[in-house]
């Protein structure tokens, strides 16, 4: 049987474009093994992006350059990719609608890795949460709170709301109020409080430690105390200097009311028949 030369010449040219077909998707697919790793180890180096958002680049430069590679392999066989591309395009805004809340959980996982507002260990707060950052990921951020309960956060709940990073700053201000009697000596309480809070070495000297008589209540003349620690001593500062001032106030005879309630009984005899 005698092949005609259209037909060798179709042969050739269909053989022709599966060679460049083959060679396109082999070496698209070397390159984006190579963008991954350039893409990771350059991210690695900066002291910004998280280890996390560092495999997440990575991978993203993968598939973009699998995704070229793939529409450049079907241009080989006349495919008319445009159409291609803007039928992935409407599936894609598809798919982003069906997924919108999980990709604001990714797009909130990323601003949070980049902007880093805080770390692993910090004791953040947002909304009426508190607790303490385990681990930061895409989707959702793992912490747990101060009675060691674990929770698992959606990051978008976390980026839309005020954070309030308690272990950012080298130190902090307790804040505390102490409520005296009206018939105690002002001055005697104010040195008592100054004198605790001078003994206590975890309190700093600079910015220095404000002990005022700040307000007159309805029961009671409200001192306050602000003295500045380390972060890491907040806590444990604040619960020594409440109990020792108390006992301060004690053994100097100063005193600190209560809420009091007076009961009057009124007899009313009946009227005799």
């Amino acid at each position: 049987m005698e092949i005609s030369p259209e037909t060798i010449d179709f042969l050739i040219s269909k053989g022709m474009q599966a060679l460049a077909a083959i060679a396109i998707l082999v070496v698209g697919w070397m390159f984006a093994g190579v963008a991954e790793r350039a893409v990771r180890k350059r991210a690695e180096r900066s002291n910004v992006l998280d280890a996390t958002l560092t495999i997440v680049l990575g991978k993203v430069t993968r598939a973009l350059v699998l995704a070229v590679t793939l529409i450049a392999v079907l241009n080989q066989f006349g495919v008319q990719t445009t159409s291609l591309i803007a039928l992935l395009g409407a599936a894609g805004i598809a798919v982003g609608l069906a997924l919108q809340g999980t990709l604001s959980n990714v797009a909130a996982g990323i601003m949070l890795l980049v902007l880093r507002p805080f770390r692993v260990g910090d004791v953040i707060e947002f909304g009426s949460t508190l607790g303490v950052v385990d681990e930061i990921g895409l989707f959702v951020t793992s912490m747990h709170r101060p009675d060691n309960i674990a929770m698992i956060v959606p990051n978008s709940q976390i980026w839309g709301n005020t954070i309030m990073n308690y272990g950012l700053n080298d130190t902090r201000r307790i804040d505390m109020i102490f409520g005296i009697s009206y018939s105690d000596d002002m001055e005697k309480a104010v040195s008592v409080i100054n004198g605790v809070i001078e003994a206590d070495e975890r309190c700093l000297r600079e910015p220095e430690p404000l002990v005022a008589v700040a307000e007159l209540a309805d029961s009671s003349v409200n001192i306050y105390a602000r003295p500045w620690v380390k972060s890491a001593d907040f806590f444990a500062t604040k619960l020594d200097l409440t109990r020792k001032v108390k006992e301060r106030f004690d053994a100097e005879g100063i005193s600190i009311p209560f809420p009091q309630q007076d009961v009057y009984m009124h007899h009313i005899q009946a009227a005799a028949a």
